[in-house]
């Protein structure tokens, strides 16, 4: 990739909202038209992307945080397996949830989790709640992890924002050197609210999983790159 991105500085307007340059109207359609091709051609099969169980899609971004794909696969069959429902996993002895969690690390997580059951249990009548404001008043849940329940458990139009979403629109829309100063989280979560499509639930896979396989930190595969 070169170091203007992929779409080039000059899809960028001057003007901005909140400090975010804008890019302009073409330049998002065509991102769009080329990204959800590509991902319509290539996504990845993933177990907790052909359910729409919020549990099960809890399970998963949790999991997935600071673990690799991979490694999380064969332990979040097992873990729905001993815990196949919220209410199963927060009745549960703590000792066994962790047990069951070990071998992915960062236990606290599995505490977590558990958390998040049994407050759902206790404030929500056992329902997940479905927009990203109520699921971050759940402690444990953050901003991208409420954003990809809301998104891919119950369809909302909502943009969120992972480290591989983070980087792929950066380098897409912005550019490797442009600003100097990287946006912020919170700008960045403006930015990926203005270019999201109406199709939001495959464009912000589309996105993890472009970042995952060829726009990725360390090794970007440029020439294989949906919108070069």
């Amino acid at each position: 990739m070169s170091s203007k991105g992929s779409m080039g500085k000059r899809s960028v307007s001057s003007a901005g909202f909140a400090g975010v340059p804008t890019p302009e109207p073409d330049s998002i359609s065509s991102a769009h038209a080329h990204i959800l091709a590509w991902y319509l051609a290539n996504r990845r099969d993933l177990p907790w992307r052909a359910t729409r169980d919020p549990y099960a899609i809890l399970v998963s971004e949790i999991m997935l945080q600071q673990t690799q794909v991979d490694r999380v696969l064969p332990k979040y069959r097992q873990f729905l397996a001993l815990f196949p429902t919220l209410a199963d996993l927060a009745a549960a002895p703590t000792s066994e949830v962790i047990s069951a969690w070990i071998p992915l690390g960062y236990n606290l997580r599995a505490v977590r989790l558990q958390s998040i059951a049994r407050q759902v249990i206790a404030e929500y009548g056992g329902r997940i709640p479905d927009t990203a404001e109520d699921l971050l008043r759940l402690k444990g849940i953050g901003r991208y992890t409420a954003g990809a329940i809301a998104c891919f458990a119950y369809h909302r139009r909502v943009a969120t924002v992972d480290t591989n979403i983070y980087r792929v629109l950066h380098r897409i829309f912005l550019g490797l050197e442009y600003p100097e100063a990287r946006l912020t989280t919170e700008q960045m979560f403006l930015f990926a609210e203005h270019v999201l499509p109406g199709d939001a639930f495959d464009w912000n896979q589309a996105l993890i999983d472009l970042g995952a396989t060829i726009c990725s930190s360390a090794n970007p595969q440029c020439s294989r790159c949906p919108v070069q």
